[in-house]
């Protein structure tokens, strides 16, 4: 039997609370063609850990993270790698890595901090459908 661990490819962090992480959360899930990314969120038992381990307050995060093995990617990084991993036409939007990231992140971190206010939050976390819930750490 396969086991959920974390060298099984890229896992997205996300705040299942709000609801443009959790929309792009099921974006995700439902472009995700080769099934190549596996989530969870910053709320669960595995999020929580993976954004300690990479020195991140769980309880108060300024980023989402992306984490390949040993490897994280935070910030517009995070945002540009799961556009690149999803394929066409998702990963053209790649070019924006040409934008540098003095300019990126700094846009990045303002709708980050402000995505409650902007977009809202819910009042429990987001939950999957059923096909999906192999795909969810």
């Amino acid at each position: 039997m396969e086991t959920k661990d974390e060298t099984a490819g890229p896992i997205i962090l996300f705040d299942a609370e709000c609801i443009l992480c959790s929309a792009n959360a099921q974006f995700v899930l439902s472009q995700d063609r080769s099934k190549r990314f596996r989530l969870a969120s910053m709320q669960g038992e595995v999020g929580s850990a993976l954004y300690r381990r990479f020195g991140i307050d769980p309880g108060d995060p300024d980023t989402m993270i992306v984490v390949d093995g040993e490897r994280m990617l935070r910030d517009s990084d995070a945002v540009l790698s799961i556009y690149a991993g999803l394929g066409w036409p998702w990963k053209v939007l790649t070019v924006f890595r040409l934008v540098p990231r003095a300019i990126r992140d700094p846009l990045y971190r303002l709708i980050a901090r402000n995505r409650y206010r902007i977009f809202g939050k819910r009042d429990s976390c987001w939950v999957s459908g059923p096909e999906y819930r192999d795909r969810l750490l």
